[in-house]
């Protein structure tokens, strides 16, 4: 079937960099014709994006991520998945689903080296590939080591990666998992629908002090998402022995940096033979199949579920970062384009 490819479309770009919080005013939409693919290119008609708060920082310019970063007037880029409509010498086909890094427009031309086709039957929902599954399973599986019996704390757990680490910690076989968030409605539903046994409501008291009234045993293994206060009272409670995986800064990154200054007594940690390992999805491409394999199945089986919200129209993708900054939602946030 011949799909009929319109002359323009629409694309997101950044109409300056923030200073403070982000707003809808920094963004602009507009419309462009639609590109030609080019030798070794495919022509994608996105259906969904995703936003994700490391976003924020490559709004600054100077962050030093292994990343390029966003620029004045130009279209914006991330996470997407779309249709070929049109791959000319490659080895993909019209129709086909693919993921590729070329979100924010409803269009993109993309080298084929940098698609990757999509297994219809790999996810229940397709949206699930544009989750942060694989963040959450590799802080838990190979930065935590969570094993039977741990108790554990994931920081910033109403989150993408967050809400996603804690069910599978409980898969690996953790018997007490503790997730922090910044109000009591994202703790009910962590506890409610997620499985968490306890919570630590950040503005509701000292971290430390409300870790310790939840896991009175100490803790065996922390999944860190926000470093910070969050981290220090983590490591405050850990047990001997304790794995901790250090794996984003929101902390910082709301306001468009990347640090999350902690100040740590190394005397103690040396002591308690306790383990920081910082650890990113782009070291370790080799744990994707099984990841997916696992999260997929986990998902048909119910034994997981993906909590995110949905957008929709391309106009709304500045809102959904936006309201991703602020924790108005829980789980990742996705735009239907």
């Amino acid at each position: 079937m011949i799909v009929a490819i319109p002359a323009t479309h629409r694309e997101v770009r950044l109409a300056a960099r923030p200073q403070g919080a982000l707003s809808t005013d920094h963004f602009h939409v507009v419309e462009v014709p639609v590109p030609e693919p080019g030798p070794g290119q495919v022509l994608v008609r996105n259906r969904l994006m995703s936003v994700v708060a490391v976003m924020r920082t490559l709004m600054q310019g100077d962050a030093d991520l292994p990343m390029p970063p966003y620029e004045p007037d130009q279209a914006l880029w991330g996470p997407a998945i779309g249709e070929v409509i049109a791959a000319p010498g490659t080895g993909l086909s019209p129709g086909d689903l693919v993921e590729h890094r070329h979100g924010w427009r409803e269009y993109a031309a993309v080298d084929a080296a940098g698609v990757q086709r999509i297994d219809p039957e790999a996810m229940p929902d397709v949206a699930a590939h544009l989750s942060q599954g694989l963040t959450a399973w590799l802080g838990i599986v190979r930065a935590a080591e969570v094993r039977t019996g741990d108790t554990v704390f994931v920081t910033g757990a109403a989150g993408g990666v967050g809400s996603l680490a804690g069910q599978f910690a409980r898969l690996r076989g953790a018997t007490r998992v503790i997730g922090s968030t910044g109000s009591r409605r994202k703790g009910e539903y962590l506890i409610k629908e997620l499985g968490y046994d306890a919570v630590v409501i950040r503005g509701a008291g000292p971290i430390e002090d409300q870790l310790r009234e939840a896991a009175p045993d100490g803790i065996d293994a922390v999944f860190d998402n926000v470093g910070g206060e969050q981290l220090s009272a983590a490591l405050a409670v850990a047990r001997r022995g304790a794995r901790v995986a250090l794996v984003g800064t929101l902390s910082g990154q709301i306001s468009g940096g990347f640090t999350a200054p902690v100040e740590i007594d190394t005397g103690s940690l040396i002591l308690r033979g306790i383990t920081l390992r910082g650890i990113s999805g782009s070291d370790h491409l080799d744990a994707i199949p099984q990841a997916t394999q696992e999260f997929g199945q986990a998902l048909r089986e119910g034994t997981i579920i993906f909590p995110h919200t949905r957008l929709s129209g391309i106009d709304e993708a500045p809102r959904a970062l936006c309201e991703l900054l602020q924790g108005r939602h829980i789980g990742a946030v996705l735009v239907e384009l």
